[in-house]
């Protein structure tokens, strides 16, 4: 009898074996089978966000989601970016956390990019935008023709300015200082307008020596993009080895006579020994 029972116990402890391996096998797989559904609940980008409006100062630019990929609705936050003009180097902007966001000077050299966050009750997924195009210098209000210098001073052209506004010689260098010998020297002449101060280009300048005789007569000299013209002054053989000379100075527009419409004048003395 122990001879048909054995066999039958072995024969049961294999299926009990067995079915324990089977039902392990199973729950393994469901559980990782269920992790891996899990995963796929939390939102996906599947296009990525855009900006909308043109980057430049004082424009409202709007960040647009993009495409997503979820099994439960989700939530967007946002944070604006600003960037090198490669768009890496990105840093976050304080306090731009809506989708809007109105562009300032601070961005100028700059572009921008909008991050976008989803998130669901299974997990967040973030994704940003492309770069924007970098943020120019704003274009200046004035005249026609003004732009912005480096420094941050606006320029205008000489046709520009009009009566009642005037050319003015605002500024007066001498290099060197005093005069030392009858060696030629270097006149620096400013001209702004009188309405605004702007620098003022291709105004015509024209230096001339008091007593005449004293320095050989030079050419008018435009004024560059800063408003400075560079007169080189020869004195002659009759200037005396020490006392001052004075520069009568014009500053005019092409094209308009030489004593009036927006001219000007002004005197200026150097010494000499």
């Amino acid at each position: 009898m122990t001879r048909r029972i054995l066999p039958r116990l072995l024969g049961a402890a294999a299926m009990l074996t067995a079915l324990v391996a089977a039902v392990t096998l199973f729950a393994g797989s469901g559980f990782a089978s269920g992790s891996a559904a899990q995963a796929n609940y939390a939102p996906v980008s599947t296009s990525l966000p855009t900006v909308e409006g043109t980057a430049a100062v004082d424009q409202t630019l709007t960040a647009k989601n993009g495409s997503w990929s979820y099994q439960s609705t989700p939530s967007y936050s946002y944070q604006w970016l600003r960037c090198a003009t490669n768009g890496g180097s990105c840093v976050n902007i304080s306090g731009a956390t809506g989708t809007t966001y109105k562009v300032t000077s601070d961005d100028v050299g700059h572009t921008l990019r909008i991050d976008v966050t989803a998130k669901n009750s299974e997990g967040s997924t973030r994704a940003a935008s492309n770069p924007t195009a970098t943020v120019p210098s704003p274009t200046p209000s004035g005249p026609a023709g003004a732009i912005k210098l480096p420094n941050g001073e606006i320029s205008i052209p000489a046709s520009s300015v009009a009566l009642p506004d005037r050319l003015v010689i605002s500024g007066v260098q001498y290099q060197p200082r005093v005069i030392h010998g009858r060696a030629p020297f270097l006149a620096r002449y400013r001209v702004t307008d009188s309405e605004h101060g702007y620098a003022v280009r291709d105004a015509l300048v024209y230096a001339l020596g008091i007593p005449y005789a004293w320095i050989q007569n030079g050419v008018e000299v435009r004024t560059d993009t800063t408003g400075w013209a560079s007169v080189t002054v020869t004195p002659s053989a009759k200037m005396p080895r020490r006392g001052a000379l004075m520069m009568f100075i014009r500053a005019r527009v092409e094209g308009q006579p030489i004593l009036k419409g927006t001219s000007t004048r002004r005197l200026s003395q150097i010494y000499f020994r």
